[in-house]
């Protein structure tokens, strides 16, 4: 019974977590969703940018204090070790959930691109940075991140074994593109409140400084690998490679 319960909840956490995702896309771009970052319930600007920013500020701590290796190791002790992963899926998920109900539009136009051409070219980079962020995590290891493997291995009362360090397509030029992804979707859009802007600001700052943590747990983790990686390839901007014969003089 254990091992169903085990599985069940990684399920429910990975499913909650493509609900959250899927309306992360609908609230930023104000597609068919009920509370979008420009539509909601009307509050005076500052008490709007004051609830945002917790909301914002909530989502950060959690998801980069769960992400920590030593509050995993404490956390472990209070949670099966098998669903950890999924736990931390849901915790962020809900976090998000929280964040979609509680936001405050703050409607002043920072910018609106009327030409036709440019509107449709910023809408084209909006969804390729989503695009970005879900090929990026098929790229390392999808349903580990997401903590599916992990109870699929408890389930079939396997050990766990982490995932060997590969340096697959998006990874050979960034080393966070799941990151560079999110910050692509984050300001690609033809019409920028100053409540997206908010966000769009908050969550980037969050993605620079979130990956500065996940830097030091890989170099802790992998060593020499990962440093060697670190000096061959950008961390979020991707840079153009130099020719064989730049690199031979």
């Amino acid at each position: 019974m254990k091992r169903y319960l085990t599985v069940g909840y990684g399920a429910a956490g990975y499913l909650l977590f493509l609900a959250a995702f899927l309306y992360l896309v609908a609230f930023l771009g104000n597609f068919w969703a009920p509370r979008t970052v420009d539509r909601g319930p009307a509050s005076p600007t500052g008490w709007a940018v004051s609830i945002d920013a917790a909301l914002l500020a909530v989502f950060g701590l959690q998801h980069s204090v769960m992400a920590r290796p030593g509050f995993k190791s404490w956390w472990t002790r209070l949670v099966p070790p098998a669903v950890e992963r999924s736990t931390y899926v849901v915790c962020s998920s809900v976090a998000l959930v929280l964040l979609y109900w509680q936001w405050r539009p703050v409607p002043t136009v920072v910018w609106d691109v009327q030409v036709p051409a440019a509107r449709l070219l910023l809408w084209a980079a909006f969804w390729l940075g989503w695009a970005i962020c879900l090929a990026a995590t098929f790229m390392i290891n999808h349903f580990d991140l997401f903590g599916l493997r992990q109870v699929y291995l408890a389930w079939r009362a396997e050990p766990y074994t982490d995932i060997e360090f590969h340096v697959r397509l998006l990874y050979r030029l960034v080393r966070h593109p799941l990151m560079l992804g999110f910050v692509v979707a984050f300001w690609a859009v033809p019409t920028m409140t100053a409540g997206h802007l908010l966000f769009s600001l908050a969550m980037t700052g969050y993605v620079v400084i979130a990956t500065q943590f996940e830097e030091r747990d890989l170099l802790a983790a992998l060593g020499d690998q990962y440093r060697d990686y670190r000096l061959r390839v950008p961390m979020l901007v991707p840079r153009p490679r130099r020719s064989r014969t730049a690199r031979a003089g």
